[in-house]
């Protein structure tokens, strides 16, 4: 069994996953623990999956899965739930935050750890000030969903072995919205989360498409809130 499992959602990104790939292969050359990473192409057009599978024959710790449907969550939630590490770590393809800042995360006990672009110290490269501005605006709106965490949508949290089952295996939210369902079932069941300042630096050949994106995120925000109301009110009723 795996010491870390790294789980790479990866769609149509047969330019930037290479270059990622050997910078976490050059990584864990440095570890004493053994390492598995999960590359779980989605719903792609282009060679991602077969660049996974490449990587797979001259390196067996990585493992290429091809789903057929898109969706960061879909493609997250598998990976938590059928990785094997003792902890399993969320990763975006574009490695926006170096991977060496994962030993800084490793660090912190809680079952729930995630990178921060916005607790004190954290430090941001490049980023488009259109690009800030959306993130706040739905930052304020998952403030209705999970008060008190400072930026949801940093591509890089580490959970261990527990909290992952836990948590993946309650989650529906397929879009990138799903970041803050799985925050929000966190809280729910108990953990800890710990929010930890990371460096960051924007990728101009980011996936996200700031509009469409942005109103899909938010209805699925609306989308928990509705399913956690109807929760409440059915533990309410049947504890009266």
């Amino acid at each position: 069994m795996p010491y870390l499992s790294i789980i790479i959602p990866a769609h149509n990104e047969e330019r930037r996953l290479p270059t990622s790939l050997d910078k976490i292969l050059k990584w864990i050359k440095t570890k004493s623990y053994s390492v598995e990473v999960l590359v779980i192409e989605n719903g792609s057009n282009d060679a991602t999956f077969e660049i996974a599978c490449q990587y797979h024959e001259l390196h067996p710790e990585i493992i290429a899965v091809s789903l057929m449907s898109r969706g960061k969550g879909r493609a997250v939630r598998y990976g938590m739930l059928h990785s094997e590490g003792r902890y399993r770590f969320m990763c975006d393809a574009d490695l926006s935050m170096p991977i060496e800042w994962l030993d800084n995360l490793m660090s912190f006990s809680a079952p729930v750890v995630i990178a921060s672009r916005e607790a004190k110290g954290a430090i941001r490269f490049g980023e488009p000030q259109q690009r800030h501005f959306t993130g706040r605006v739905f930052n304020t709106l998952a403030q209705m969903v999970v008060p008190g965490i400072q930026d949801t949508q940093c591509g890089f949290k580490l959970f261990n072995y527990k909290a992952a089952r836990d948590i993946f295996s309650r989650s529906v939210i397929d879009s990138m919205a799903f970041d803050v369902e799985v925050l929000h079932i966190a809280r729910v069941l108990g953990y800890q989360i710990e929010e930890v300042p990371v460096v960051w630096n924007y990728d101009p050949d980011s996936r996200v498409r700031l509009i469409r994106d942005s109103l899909t995120m938010a209805a699925d925000i609306m989308t928990i809130k509705v399913i956690d109301y109807k929760t409440n009110q059915i533990y309410q009723t049947l504890n009266r």
